[in-house]
């Protein structure tokens, strides 16, 4: 018997709303590893290695985990549902953090970075749980349940950086590394969340999804144009935003360290925690901007806002203030660019190519952040914090440089 026979629009209706608020807890929980992840990642290899020009392999290799596991996770959902595939990304996270904080005992940094690799995989689930929230999503709503599950990723992000003080207490009571206590609340945010989409995701939305599609084979309805152009452009976008960010944001903490002169993690914590809530904090504010003013609109609202944190950061380079209002701006024009960016992207492909074309997106997004927080920590040897402020203006340029590319084709939202 077929879903559409089963379960009629109100039973879908409640079906989606309970996965929505199931994906938006698990999204609290998966962020509050990776909040750490990015506070504590850079400090860690630091400790390891004693070198601060390796500090950015942290971010590096979180980022490659991300892009590697993107489209086999997406292609797992695709067969077996998202439960199979979310719950996959939350134990291979669950794994790495166990090693990296063995890792850190053995002071052995290839494990380290194995064990960062497999977090960045569960980020990679975390990013997909927003598509999961628009498998039975009607078209009235499929924007406003996806922003609600991107709005949740700011509670365990935000948590997560928040944590490291008290992580740090609970670590010293049991004798752990330094920088590895507040890994304990991520290892038992993972299992939580780990446990409720075992749990809570059933029936899985998207075989549910699937088999009303099957039922009622897809028309071209909807599809849009393709416009190859403006599409290169959207990914150019969202892979220079995101570059920029991953590579200031990876050297805050080593850089607050020094300005410190001791014991930074407080610090680290409240700069990275105000830096992710400008993230996603506002996402929804930015989609609707993008809806009123037009895509590349917002895409430039953006890279205004990240030169500014750019600005901030040369200026006040040597005030925690000063850095504090860069990694705040640095969040908000990631938000806006990666918002915009990923919205014209999918308008700008037609329905055949789309999948492909967001893969794409997502894998490139994150291997250019990988490359660019390792090149940072060079950067940042050599130059200091300013001359890698500098140096990330560039991106900033060459993306407001190329908009006419896009501009020239009519946003049909604008």
């Amino acid at each position: 018997m077929t879903a559409s026979a089963v379960l009629d629009e109100a039973a879908i209706a409640r079906i989606q709303s309970r996965t929505v608020r199931t994906l938006a807890v698990g999204q609290v929980l998966g962020g509050i590893a990776f909040g750490a992840t990015v506070s504590l990642g850079a400090l860690l290899a630091k400790d390891i290695t004693g070198q601060d020009a390796l500090s950015g392999f942290a971010t590096a290799f979180v980022t490659l985990g991300a892009a590697v596991a993107a489209i086999p996770l997406a292609r797992l959902a695709a067969r077996q549902g998202r439960r199979i595939a979310l719950t996959l990304g939350n134990l291979l996270a669950l794994i790495g953090i166990v090693i990296v904080i063995s890792a850190a005992s053995s002071a052995t940094f290839w494990l380290f970075l194995i064990g960062v690799v497999l977090i960045g995989t569960g980020n990679a689930g975390n990013l997909q749980s927003r598509f999961a929230a628009t498998d039975l999503a009607t078209p009235a709503r499929r924007g406003r349940e996806l922003s609600v599950v991107v709005w949740a990723t700011t509670v365990g992000a935000v948590a997560g950086p928040l944590l490291l003080g008290p992580g740090e207490a609970l670590g010293r009571s049991l004798g752990m590394p330094v920088h590895t206590g507040s890994y304990l609340f991520s290892l038992a945010a993972q299992v939580a969340a780990f446990l409720l989409y075992i749990i809570a995701l059933r029936p899985d939305p998207l075989r549910i999804a699937q088999q009303r599609d099957a039922d009622a084979p897809a028309t071209a309805v909807g599809a849009s144009v393709d416009r190859p152009r403006v599409a290169r452009y959207a990914i150019f976008a969202v892979a220079a935003s995101h570059t920029v960010m991953a590579s200031v944001m990876a050297m805050t903490p080593v850089h607050l360290q020094h300005m410190t002169m001791g014991d930074a993690t407080v610090i680290v914590g409240i700069t990275i925690a105000a830096h992710v809530a400008g993230m996603y904090g506002l996402s929804p504010v930015f989609g609707w901007l993008s809806d009123r003013f037009g895509r590349v609109a917002v895409i430039l609202l953006g890279q205004l806002l990240l030169a500014g944190a750019l600005v901030a950061a040369f200026v006040g380079s040597a005030s925690h203030a000063g850095v504090l209002i860069a990694l705040i701006l640095l969040g908000l024009g990631w938000s806006a660019a990666t918002v915009a960016g990923s919205t014209l992207l999918t308008e700008a492909s037609s329905l055949e190519r789309r999948p492909r074309r967001q893969g794409l997106s997502d894998s490139l997004m994150s291997l250019c952040a990988g490359v660019g927080a390792i090149l940072a920590g060079l950067v940042l040897q050599a130059v200091e914090y300013r001359g890698l402020a500098v140096v990330a203006l560039v991106l900033v340029i060459a993306v407001t440089a190329v908009s006419p590319f896009a501009l020239r084709v009519r946003d049909p939202q604008a």
